[in-house]
């Protein structure tokens, strides 16, 4: 699968901006008091603090130069900055927060790729392909009737 750098930015603010817009849109609907639901009292779900997929599988086996090492960490520590505040914010709910994140994790992994070079991003995409057989397969044998 070829990922085009400028389509991704450009979707994930479209999902950004649609998040927003769906979030203010709920907040403006009137409705009767007697029916809107009660105050959730209960403590909010923990969320993941990264996508649930596992990304270190796809960078497996690959040796990093001490210059790609540092310019990782410093993706793996904005991009913590910024699911932090996705997680602490109280404009989204539990759904916004989850594709939120899932969309900085697909951003982190895509700012990983471009450091790596060609060679390592085709190891990488062999990889990511061949999970992606094995998922499309493993949900093929699920859904045969038996």
């Amino acid at each position: 699968m070829n990922w085009n750098p400028l389509a991704m930015r450009v979707g994930l603010v479209a999902l950004s901006l649609l998040l927003s817009a769906t979030s203010r849109v709920a907040l403006a609907q009137v409705g009767q008091p007697a029916l809107t639901p009660a105050a959730r009292l209960s403590a909010p779900a923990v969320l993941p603090t990264h996508d649930t997929r596992a990304t270190d599988e796809d960078f497996a086996g690959l040796r990093f130069s001490d210059d790609q090492k540092a310019k990782i960490d410093e993706v793996h520590q904005h991009m913590a900055l910024r699911k932090d505040a996705v997680i602490k914010s109280d404009e989204l709910n539990a759904n916004q927060k989850e594709a939120m994140i899932a969309g900085l994790g697909r951003m982190e992994r895509g700012e990983i790729v471009k450091l790596l070079t060609p060679e390592q991003q085709r190891e990488v995409l062999k990889k990511v392909r061949a999970a992606h057989s094995a998922t499309q397969s493993e949900n093929a044998k699920r859904s045969v009737p038996q």
